[in-house]
């Protein structure tokens, strides 16, 4: 007696939901992303080489912090919810509890890139005449490096932990940035993408390229945390 071919039933209403939940948050993520930092986006649109007014479009990136709380808590809400996430809700939800703490690391990131910027062009200027210039160099390169990896890795600690003191927080993103440097190497090369497709296509890089890349960040992030918590 022979047995019966298998159908095959093909994938399920909950995979189908599970897919349309990510091109949602990511679609509404990047929409939002706009809307938080419109003053910098108005501006990479308007300004032909953002790259000599390196200050002020620095200075209007503190707005990139609470964005940045926002879709972290949009796609942490995704891996709660699946297809049933409510992505505007989340995110919004996200900015106003954790504006704050994520304000906050973003102004003193600003002001740390601030420094060492104007302190790179410095040298870069005068590298003939300041003794120890070639060496300098490098190192205000990896301490701004240091400084974007702490600053998205502890803002991504506050979305998930947010009963946690922010020196906790920065004290643990600190640890983990060193620990897996790997993973905040990762960062910045994603962050690196995120930034050139704005500077370079201001609306169309926008509309595509950060939520997705940014979900990997958090989910690296939220990796860590999670192995950190664990072994505790």
């Amino acid at each position: 007696m022979s047995a019966k071919p298998r159908r095959w039933a093909g994938p399920g209403f909950e995979t189908f939901g599970s897919i349309f939940g990510f091109i949602y948050t990511f679609l509404a993520g990047n929409v939002l992303l706009a809307v938080a930092n419109a003053p910098l986006v108005l501006c990479l649109a308007l300004v032909a080489d953002p790259a000599a007014a390196w200050p002020f479009f620095l200075a209007l990136s503190v707005t990139i912090g609470p964005s940045l709380a926002g879709i972290f808590a949009a796609f942490r809400a995704l891996n709660d919810d699946g297809g049933a996430v409510k992505p505007v809700a989340a995110f919004l939800l996200g900015y106003k509890r954790s504006f704050a703490k994520a304000a906050l690391l973003g102004v003193g990131a600003v002001a740390m890139l601030m420094f060492l910027g104007v302190d790179l062009a410095v040298l870069q200027n005068n590298v003939q005449t300041i003794p120890g210039a070639a060496l300098l160099v490098p190192l205000i390169v990896v301490a701004a490096a240091v400084t974007v990896s702490l600053t998205v890795t502890a803002i991504a600690g506050v979305v998930l932990l947010p009963e946690a003191k922010l020196k906790s927080v920065l004290k643990a993103s600190l640890y983990l940035v060193a620990q897996r440097w790997y993973l905040s190497l990762a960062m910045l090369v994603l962050l690196g993408i995120i930034a050139s497709a704005a500077v370079m296509q201001p609306v169309l890089g926008i509309a595509l390229a950060p939520a997705p890349l940014l979900f990997v960040i958090w989910s690296n992030a939220s990796y860590a945390f999670h192995a950190v918590l664990r072994s505790a």
